[in-house]
Protein backbone atom coordinates (compact mmCIF):
# COMPACT_ATOMS: atom_id res chain seq x y z
CA UNK A 1 0.00 0.00 0.00
CA UNK A 2 1.27 2.94 -0.87
CA UNK A 3 1.82 6.33 1.16
CA UNK A 4 -0.82 8.24 -0.97
CA UNK A 5 -3.54 5.24 -0.68
CA UNK A 6 -2.54 5.06 3.13
CA UNK A 7 -3.38 8.69 3.77
CA UNK A 8 -6.42 8.06 1.68
CA UNK A 9 -7.89 5.59 3.86
CA UNK A 10 -6.30 7.29 7.10
CA UNK A 11 -8.55 10.32 5.85
CA UNK A 12 -11.34 8.11 5.13
CA UNK A 13 -11.38 6.83 8.40
CA UNK A 14 -11.16 10.08 10.46
CA UNK A 15 -13.87 11.30 8.47
CA UNK A 16 -15.94 8.28 9.43
CA UNK A 17 -15.59 8.62 12.85
CA UNK A 18 -15.96 12.27 12.63
CA UNK A 19 -19.31 11.55 11.07
CA UNK A 20 -20.11 9.08 13.66
CA UNK A 21 -19.64 11.30 16.56
CA UNK A 22 -21.83 13.49 15.22
CA UNK A 23 -24.58 11.52 14.33
CA UNK A 24 -24.24 10.11 18.35
CA UNK A 25 -23.82 13.75 19.41
CA UNK A 26 -26.97 14.53 16.90
CA UNK A 27 -28.72 12.02 18.80
CA UNK A 28 -27.92 13.04 22.88
CA UNK A 29 -28.52 17.01 21.59
CA UNK A 30 -32.26 15.33 20.57
CA UNK A 31 -32.05 13.71 23.65
CA UNK A 32 -31.55 16.52 25.72
CA UNK A 33 -33.72 18.43 23.51
CA UNK A 34 -36.64 16.76 24.45
CA UNK A 35 -36.03 17.40 28.41
CA UNK A 36 -35.66 20.90 27.82
CA UNK A 37 -38.62 23.47 28.41
CA UNK A 38 -38.09 26.91 27.42
CA UNK A 39 -40.65 30.20 28.23
CA UNK A 40 -40.13 33.92 27.54
CA UNK A 41 -41.78 35.61 30.85
CA UNK A 42 -42.62 39.40 31.04
CA UNK A 43 -42.16 41.08 34.01
CA UNK A 44 -42.02 44.38 35.55
CA UNK A 45 -39.09 45.11 38.04
CA UNK A 46 -36.64 43.23 39.80
CA UNK A 47 -39.07 41.80 42.38
CA UNK A 48 -41.72 40.39 39.65
CA UNK A 49 -39.17 38.71 38.21
CA UNK A 50 -37.75 36.96 41.40
CA UNK A 51 -41.12 35.82 42.06
CA UNK A 52 -41.49 34.01 38.30
CA UNK A 53 -37.74 32.72 39.12
CA UNK A 54 -39.01 31.03 42.47
CA UNK A 55 -41.42 28.74 41.03
CA UNK A 56 -38.99 27.79 38.03
CA UNK A 57 -37.21 26.66 41.42
CA UNK A 58 -40.05 24.62 42.76
CA UNK A 59 -40.65 22.93 39.72
CA UNK A 60 -36.91 22.16 39.00
CA UNK A 61 -37.09 20.03 42.55
CA UNK A 62 -40.24 18.33 41.51
CA UNK A 63 -39.15 17.76 38.09
CA UNK A 64 -35.62 17.05 37.82
CA UNK A 65 -35.42 15.43 34.72
CA UNK A 66 -36.67 18.65 33.23
CA UNK A 67 -34.17 21.32 32.06
CA UNK A 68 -35.80 24.83 32.18
CA UNK A 69 -34.46 27.43 29.74
CA UNK A 70 -36.30 30.79 30.95
CA UNK A 71 -35.75 34.00 29.12
CA UNK A 72 -37.06 36.78 30.87
CA UNK A 73 -38.19 40.09 28.60
CA UNK A 74 -39.21 43.83 29.75
CA UNK A 75 -42.95 43.51 29.60
CA UNK A 76 -42.83 46.62 26.86
CA UNK A 77 -40.59 45.28 24.95
CA UNK A 78 -42.16 41.56 24.84
CA UNK A 79 -45.38 42.78 23.60
CA UNK A 80 -43.85 44.48 20.51
CA UNK A 81 -41.66 40.84 19.77
CA UNK A 82 -44.66 38.21 20.83
CA UNK A 83 -46.12 38.10 16.88
CA UNK A 84 -42.77 36.84 15.96
CA UNK A 85 -41.86 34.87 17.69
CA UNK A 86 -45.42 32.94 17.63
CA UNK A 87 -45.25 32.93 14.04
CA UNK A 88 -41.24 31.67 13.96
CA UNK A 89 -39.70 29.65 16.43
CA UNK A 90 -41.67 30.33 19.85
CA UNK A 91 -40.77 29.41 23.20
CA UNK A 92 -43.03 26.20 25.00
CA UNK A 93 -44.57 28.16 27.81
CA UNK A 94 -45.52 32.42 27.51
CA UNK A 95 -47.12 34.55 29.60
CA UNK A 96 -49.75 37.25 28.54
CA UNK A 97 -53.36 38.38 28.83
CA UNK A 98 -56.54 36.87 28.97
CA UNK A 99 -59.64 38.27 26.89
CA UNK A 100 -59.18 39.85 23.36
CA UNK A 101 -55.72 39.81 23.95
CA UNK A 102 -55.93 35.52 23.74
CA UNK A 103 -58.74 35.86 21.37
CA UNK A 104 -56.55 37.53 19.03
CA UNK A 105 -53.71 34.61 18.66
CA UNK A 106 -56.40 32.12 19.08
CA UNK A 107 -58.06 33.04 16.36
CA UNK A 108 -54.98 32.83 14.01
CA UNK A 109 -54.21 29.48 14.97
CA UNK A 110 -51.28 30.65 17.28
CA UNK A 111 -52.31 29.13 20.61
CA UNK A 112 -52.12 25.55 22.10
CA UNK A 113 -56.24 24.38 22.85
CA UNK A 114 -55.77 23.62 26.75
CA UNK A 115 -59.73 22.93 27.22
CA UNK A 116 -58.38 19.00 27.62
CA UNK A 117 -55.74 20.58 30.85
CA UNK A 118 -59.04 22.33 32.26
CA UNK A 119 -60.89 19.00 32.72
CA UNK A 120 -58.20 17.00 34.16
CA UNK A 121 -56.38 19.35 36.49
CA UNK A 122 -60.02 20.47 37.72
CA UNK A 123 -59.73 24.00 36.74
CA UNK A 124 -63.10 24.17 36.43
CA UNK A 125 -63.65 24.29 39.67
CA UNK A 126 -60.68 26.69 40.62
CA UNK A 127 -60.54 29.19 38.01
CA UNK A 128 -64.59 29.35 37.40
CA UNK A 129 -64.70 33.39 37.83
CA UNK A 130 -61.81 33.33 34.76
CA UNK A 131 -63.25 30.61 32.36
CA UNK A 132 -65.14 32.93 30.45
CA UNK A 133 -62.42 35.47 29.58
CA UNK A 134 -60.50 32.29 29.03
CA UNK A 135 -62.47 31.13 26.12
CA UNK A 136 -62.47 31.71 22.55
CA UNK A 137 -64.86 29.65 20.71
CA UNK A 138 -65.93 27.23 23.30
CA UNK A 139 -62.51 26.47 24.15
CA UNK A 140 -60.29 27.42 26.44
CA UNK A 141 -56.53 28.87 25.31
CA UNK A 142 -55.21 30.41 28.54
CA UNK A 143 -54.16 29.26 32.07
CA UNK A 144 -55.18 31.88 34.67
CA UNK A 145 -52.39 33.17 36.83
CA UNK A 146 -53.52 36.28 39.05
CA UNK A 147 -55.42 38.94 38.19
CA UNK A 148 -56.37 42.28 40.52
CA UNK A 149 -59.81 43.62 41.21
CA UNK A 150 -61.24 47.06 40.94
CA UNK A 151 -63.59 48.48 43.10
CA UNK A 152 -64.11 51.82 44.58
CA UNK A 153 -60.97 53.55 47.05
CA UNK A 154 -62.03 55.80 49.65
CA UNK A 155 -61.24 57.40 52.67
CA UNK A 156 -62.93 56.54 56.04
CA UNK A 157 -61.98 59.75 58.10
CA UNK A 158 -63.43 61.48 55.32
CA UNK A 159 -66.51 59.52 55.05
CA UNK A 160 -66.92 59.64 58.77
CA UNK A 161 -66.26 63.29 58.87
CA UNK A 162 -68.86 63.65 56.52
CA UNK A 163 -71.45 62.02 58.34
CA UNK A 164 -71.82 58.53 56.47
CA UNK A 165 -72.04 55.77 58.34
CA UNK A 166 -71.74 52.66 55.96
CA UNK A 167 -70.27 52.07 52.35
CA UNK A 168 -73.14 52.62 49.62
CA UNK A 169 -73.91 49.13 48.25
CA UNK A 170 -76.76 51.04 45.32
CA UNK A 171 -76.63 53.74 43.12
CA UNK A 172 -78.78 55.70 45.22
CA UNK A 173 -76.85 55.55 48.62
CA UNK A 174 -73.34 56.35 46.50
CA UNK A 175 -75.51 59.66 45.05
CA UNK A 176 -76.90 60.38 48.88
CA UNK A 177 -72.72 59.67 50.03
CA UNK A 178 -71.73 61.80 47.27
CA UNK A 179 -74.11 64.64 48.64
CA UNK A 180 -73.33 64.90 52.47
CA UNK A 181 -69.14 64.56 51.34
CA UNK A 182 -69.88 67.87 48.53
CA UNK A 183 -71.55 69.73 51.91
CA UNK A 184 -68.97 68.80 54.31
CA UNK A 185 -66.13 71.12 51.33
CA UNK A 186 -65.15 67.56 49.93
CA UNK A 187 -64.89 66.54 46.24
CA UNK A 188 -66.27 62.83 46.16
CA UNK A 189 -64.14 61.57 43.57
CA UNK A 190 -60.17 62.02 42.53
CA UNK A 191 -59.96 61.47 38.52
CA UNK A 192 -56.95 61.17 36.38
CA UNK A 193 -58.46 61.77 33.25
CA UNK A 194 -55.40 62.53 31.59
CA UNK A 195 -54.52 58.81 31.48
CA UNK A 196 -57.70 58.00 29.32
CA UNK A 197 -57.67 54.51 30.55
CA UNK A 198 -58.90 55.76 33.77
CA UNK A 199 -61.92 56.82 32.09
CA UNK A 200 -62.26 53.29 30.67
CA UNK A 201 -62.81 51.92 34.17
CA UNK A 202 -66.09 54.38 34.35
CA UNK A 203 -67.19 53.27 31.17
CA UNK A 204 -66.77 49.52 31.63
CA UNK A 205 -68.53 49.45 35.64
CA UNK A 206 -71.70 51.59 34.39
CA UNK A 207 -72.04 49.46 31.40
CA UNK A 208 -71.80 46.63 33.46
CA UNK A 209 -74.37 47.61 36.32
CA UNK A 210 -76.65 49.23 33.60
CA UNK A 211 -76.47 46.40 31.08
CA UNK A 212 -74.42 42.96 32.37
CA UNK A 213 -71.56 41.30 30.98
CA UNK A 214 -73.09 39.64 28.35
CA UNK A 215 -73.99 42.85 26.35
CA UNK A 216 -70.78 44.42 27.21
CA UNK A 217 -68.99 41.49 25.74
CA UNK A 218 -71.02 42.35 22.33
CA UNK A 219 -70.19 45.81 22.76
CA UNK A 220 -66.55 45.58 23.00
CA UNK A 221 -66.57 42.69 20.42
CA UNK A 222 -68.20 45.44 17.84
CA UNK A 223 -71.81 43.89 17.97
CA UNK A 224 -73.63 46.95 19.33
CA UNK A 225 -74.09 50.09 17.34
CA UNK A 226 -73.12 53.20 19.57
CA UNK A 227 -75.77 54.58 18.99
CA UNK A 228 -77.75 52.01 20.35
CA UNK A 229 -79.94 53.45 23.74
CA UNK A 230 -77.95 50.88 25.76
CA UNK A 231 -74.60 52.37 25.20
CA UNK A 232 -76.62 56.06 25.60
CA UNK A 233 -78.02 55.42 28.99
CA UNK A 234 -74.40 54.32 30.34
CA UNK A 235 -73.41 58.30 29.26
CA UNK A 236 -76.58 59.85 30.56
CA UNK A 237 -75.49 57.97 34.10
CA UNK A 238 -72.40 59.20 34.06
CA UNK A 239 -73.39 62.51 32.71
CA UNK A 240 -74.79 63.01 36.47
CA UNK A 241 -71.78 62.82 38.24
CA UNK A 242 -70.60 65.55 35.55
CA UNK A 243 -73.28 67.62 35.96
CA UNK A 244 -73.20 67.33 39.57
CA UNK A 245 -69.62 68.30 40.13
CA UNK A 246 -68.69 64.91 41.71
CA UNK A 247 -65.38 65.04 40.15
CA UNK A 248 -62.65 67.12 40.13
CA UNK A 249 -62.03 70.13 38.31
CA UNK A 250 -60.02 70.08 35.47
CA UNK A 251 -59.82 66.15 35.77
CA UNK A 252 -58.27 66.07 32.57
CA UNK A 253 -55.53 68.28 33.52
CA UNK A 254 -54.18 64.80 35.54
CA UNK A 255 -53.24 61.65 35.29
CA UNK A 256 -52.89 58.90 37.95
CA UNK A 257 -50.11 59.92 39.54
CA UNK A 258 -51.53 63.32 39.59
CA UNK A 259 -54.67 62.40 41.33
CA UNK A 260 -53.66 59.85 43.66
CA UNK A 261 -52.33 63.23 46.11
CA UNK A 262 -56.33 64.78 45.89
CA UNK A 263 -57.04 61.31 47.85
CA UNK A 264 -53.83 61.55 49.98
CA UNK A 265 -54.38 65.04 51.17
CA UNK A 266 -57.87 64.41 52.23
CA UNK A 267 -59.31 67.34 49.32
CA UNK A 268 -61.07 63.89 47.34
CA UNK A 269 -62.66 61.01 48.63
CA UNK A 270 -62.90 58.24 46.89
CA UNK A 271 -61.08 56.66 43.13
CA UNK A 272 -62.34 53.97 41.07
CA UNK A 273 -58.88 51.80 40.39
CA UNK A 274 -57.22 49.01 40.38
CA UNK A 275 -56.26 47.04 43.14
CA UNK A 276 -52.04 47.23 41.94
CA UNK A 277 -52.35 51.15 43.17
CA UNK A 278 -52.37 50.26 46.76
CA UNK A 279 -48.27 50.01 46.99
CA UNK A 280 -47.77 53.48 46.70
CA UNK A 281 -49.93 54.66 49.67
CA UNK A 282 -48.09 56.89 51.63
CA UNK A 283 -47.51 55.11 55.52
CA UNK A 284 -49.60 58.27 57.11
CA UNK A 285 -52.57 57.88 54.68
CA UNK A 286 -52.53 53.71 54.20
CA UNK A 287 -54.73 53.24 57.47
CA UNK A 288 -57.24 55.39 56.47
CA UNK A 289 -58.05 54.26 53.30
CA UNK A 290 -60.42 51.26 52.66
CA UNK A 291 -62.17 49.44 49.75
CA UNK A 292 -65.99 48.40 48.68
CA UNK A 293 -67.63 47.16 45.71
CA UNK A 294 -68.86 49.28 42.36
CA UNK A 295 -72.69 49.87 43.65
CA UNK A 296 -75.34 47.87 42.34
CA UNK A 297 -77.32 50.15 39.35
CA UNK A 298 -80.37 47.79 38.52
CA UNK A 299 -80.86 44.64 41.30
CA UNK A 300 -82.08 42.31 37.85
CA UNK A 301 -78.76 42.67 36.25
CA UNK A 302 -76.13 39.83 37.47
CA UNK A 303 -73.24 41.29 38.97
CA UNK A 304 -69.74 41.34 37.05
CA UNK A 305 -66.69 42.76 37.66
CA UNK A 306 -63.43 44.15 36.04
CA UNK A 307 -60.85 41.70 36.94
CA UNK A 308 -57.59 42.00 34.32
CA UNK A 309 -56.26 38.28 34.38
CA UNK A 310 -52.66 37.27 33.62
CA UNK A 311 -52.25 33.96 32.16
CA UNK A 312 -49.83 31.13 30.83
CA UNK A 313 -50.10 29.75 27.01
CA UNK A 314 -48.69 27.14 25.26
CA UNK A 315 -47.97 28.31 21.31
CA UNK A 316 -49.01 26.21 18.75
CA UNK A 317 -45.58 25.84 17.40
CA UNK A 318 -44.29 24.46 20.34
CA UNK A 319 -41.30 21.82 20.41
CA UNK A 320 -41.89 20.82 23.89
CA UNK A 321 -45.58 20.62 24.77
CA UNK A 322 -45.36 17.70 26.82
CA UNK A 323 -43.30 19.51 29.38
CA UNK A 324 -44.98 22.04 28.77
CA UNK A 325 -48.44 21.06 29.71
CA UNK A 326 -47.03 19.05 33.17
CA UNK A 327 -45.53 23.33 33.89
CA UNK A 328 -48.90 24.07 33.82
CA UNK A 329 -50.31 21.82 35.74
CA UNK A 330 -47.85 22.56 38.07
CA UNK A 331 -48.33 26.19 38.29
CA UNK A 332 -51.97 26.25 38.64
CA UNK A 333 -52.32 25.26 41.57
CA UNK A 334 -53.55 27.01 45.53
CA UNK A 335 -50.13 27.52 46.40
CA UNK A 336 -48.13 28.04 43.52
CA UNK A 337 -51.16 31.09 42.49
CA UNK A 338 -50.66 32.93 46.06
CA UNK A 339 -47.01 33.02 45.82
CA UNK A 340 -47.24 34.66 42.45
CA UNK A 341 -49.55 36.61 43.58
CA UNK A 342 -47.85 38.01 46.51
CA UNK A 343 -44.74 38.77 44.20
CA UNK A 344 -46.72 40.37 41.52
CA UNK A 345 -48.70 42.62 43.70
CA UNK A 346 -52.02 41.07 42.29
CA UNK A 347 -54.55 38.39 43.57
CA UNK A 348 -54.69 35.11 42.99
CA UNK A 349 -57.00 33.73 40.21
CA UNK A 350 -57.32 30.57 41.97
CA UNK A 351 -60.06 30.50 44.22
CA UNK A 352 -58.82 27.44 46.47
CA UNK A 353 -55.71 29.88 47.15
CA UNK A 354 -55.23 31.23 50.79
CA UNK A 355 -56.80 34.64 50.98
CA UNK A 356 -54.13 37.40 51.19
CA UNK A 357 -52.68 38.92 54.18
CA UNK A 358 -53.53 42.84 52.97
CA UNK A 359 -56.88 43.75 54.02
CA UNK A 360 -57.32 45.54 50.61
CA UNK A 361 -56.38 42.89 49.05
CA UNK A 362 -58.76 40.63 50.80
CA UNK A 363 -61.62 42.71 49.94
CA UNK A 364 -60.73 42.44 46.16
CA UNK A 365 -59.91 38.87 46.32
CA UNK A 366 -63.56 38.24 47.71
CA UNK A 367 -65.29 40.15 45.15
CA UNK A 368 -63.66 38.65 42.35
CA UNK A 369 -64.03 35.27 43.78
CA UNK A 370 -67.81 35.04 44.75
CA UNK A 371 -68.36 37.01 41.34
CA UNK A 372 -71.34 35.20 39.62
CA UNK A 373 -71.94 37.94 36.46
CA UNK A 374 -68.70 37.52 34.84
CA UNK A 375 -65.19 39.05 34.80
CA UNK A 376 -64.74 41.82 32.33
CA UNK A 377 -60.52 41.91 31.20
CA UNK A 378 -60.92 46.03 31.18
CA UNK A 379 -62.14 47.93 27.96
CA UNK A 380 -58.47 48.17 26.55
CA UNK A 381 -58.05 44.24 26.91
CA UNK A 382 -61.76 43.15 25.62
CA UNK A 383 -61.94 44.80 22.15
CA UNK A 384 -59.23 45.65 19.39
CA UNK A 385 -56.60 48.19 20.37
CA UNK A 386 -57.83 50.65 17.61
CA UNK A 387 -61.11 50.77 18.59
CA UNK A 388 -60.13 51.00 22.28
CA UNK A 389 -57.66 53.81 21.39
CA UNK A 390 -61.43 56.01 19.34
CA UNK A 391 -63.35 54.76 22.06
CA UNK A 392 -61.64 56.52 25.18
CA UNK A 393 -60.34 59.34 23.20
CA UNK A 394 -64.54 59.74 23.04
CA UNK A 395 -64.50 59.33 27.03
CA UNK A 396 -62.54 62.18 27.39
CA UNK A 397 -64.54 64.50 24.91
CA UNK A 398 -67.71 63.72 26.83
CA UNK A 399 -66.13 64.62 29.88
CA UNK A 400 -64.56 67.73 28.27
CA UNK A 401 -67.84 68.66 27.23
CA UNK A 402 -71.02 66.04 27.80
CA UNK A 403 -72.97 68.35 25.92
CA UNK A 404 -71.57 67.10 22.78
CA UNK A 405 -72.52 63.11 23.74
CA UNK A 406 -74.71 62.85 20.71
CA UNK A 407 -72.26 63.85 18.23
CA UNK A 408 -69.47 61.81 20.27
CA UNK A 409 -71.80 58.33 20.08
CA UNK A 410 -71.96 59.00 16.04
CA UNK A 411 -68.38 59.49 15.20
CA UNK A 412 -67.82 56.21 17.67
CA UNK A 413 -70.22 54.26 15.46
CA UNK A 414 -69.05 55.53 12.38
CA UNK A 415 -65.30 54.39 13.48
CA UNK A 416 -66.82 50.96 14.82
CA UNK A 417 -68.59 50.15 11.36
CA UNK A 418 -65.29 51.09 9.64
CA UNK A 419 -62.75 48.92 12.06
CA UNK A 420 -65.09 45.40 12.05
CA UNK A 421 -67.23 46.16 8.88
CA UNK A 422 -70.49 45.28 10.79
Amino acid sequence: MTAKHFNARKVMATMTLAVAAAVSSFGFMQTADAGTLTMNIAFKGASQRAVWQSVLDDFKKAHPDIDVKASFIDEEAYKVQLPGWLSTVPPDVLNWHNGERMAYYARRGLFEDLSGDWKKNNWDSMYASTKESSTYNGKQYAAPTVYYSWGLFYRKDLFQKAGITSEPKTWDQLMDACKKLKAAGITPFAVGGRDAWTLAGWFDYLDLRINGNAFHQKLMAGDVPYTDPRVKKVYTTWKQLLDDHDFIDNSLSYDLDAAQPFLFQGKAAMMLMGTFITGGFPPNVKPNMSYFQFPIIDPNVPTAEDGPVESLHIPAKAKNKADAHTFLAFVETPEQGAKLATGLGSLSANSKSPEPEDPISRIGFQILSNTKGGIAQFYDRDMTKEMADEGMKGMQQFVADPTKLDAILAQLEQTRKRIYKK
